[in-house]
């Protein structure tokens, strides 16, 4: 499996491209600038068939609209973000002031759900905290993650914004995120890590041990 990362749009987001060798199909997460991915996509020569999103926030799905006009891809969310699609309140793109057009999921997902993808399977972890519907994309024949902004490299997702909570992010962390043993993580801004870091050295677990 490939994974080319293309980091873009206003907070510097990492918009994952996923694909097989041998095939033309690609999946999309967390669409961050619509005119970069579609060059991207065309530069890959790939078409991309699903956009996975991990949660609503406006800087993993500020490049959607254009994104879904140009490939007509299923958009996939989880039912409690799939609302922050057409609502700048619930993306908080509110809070730079701006607007986004809105965009209605084709799918919305729960805890549990497979999407097959470009001959991937994607198994959906709900990880509320971050935000309501916040979700991790277990790759599981590949051992990794996409983890959206639920947990970054030694840190973890805020919760000071409307629709967090920091109790429910805590309890994903450790009941969701740590049971995957071996797995790389590869979130939603800045660098990978991968679990068994995080099990040594993330901040919030130490707190919790203290």
């Amino acid at each position: 499996m490939n994974i080319f990362t293309l980091t873009c749009g206003p907070l510097s987001t990492n918009t994952y491209f996923v694909y097989l060798d041998g095939r033309d199909d690609c999946v999309i997460i967390d669409p961050a600038d619509g005119a970069m991915v579609r060059r991207t996509l065309k530069e890959l020569g790939k078409k991309c068939t699903h956009i996975l999103l991990t949660h609503g926030h406006f800087d993993h799905i500020y490049g959607l609209k254009e994104v879904k006009d140009a490939t007509n891809a299923t958009v996939c969310i989880h039912e409690l973000d799939a609302k922050a699609l057409y609502s700048n309140r619930a993306s908080l793109i509110v809070l730079i002031r701006e607007t986004l057009p809105e965009v209605h999921a084709d799918r919305q997902l729960h805890h549990g759900d497979i999407v097959e993808a470009a001959g991937i399977k994607f198994r959906v972890i709900h990880t509320p905290g971050h935000t309501p519907g916040g979700v991790l994309y277990a790759v599981d024949d590949e051992k990794l993650a996409f983890c959206g902004d639920t947990v970054f490299y030694e840190s973890v997702g805020r919760t000071d914004m409307p629709g967090c909570s920091t109790q429910a992010l805590i309890e994903s962390f450790f009941d969701k995120v740590m049971p995957l043993t071996g797995y790389r993580l590869l979130p939603g801004h800045d660098e990978e890590t991968t679990v068994a870091h995080e099990a040594q050295f993330n901040p919030l677990i130490q707190h919790i041990r203290r």
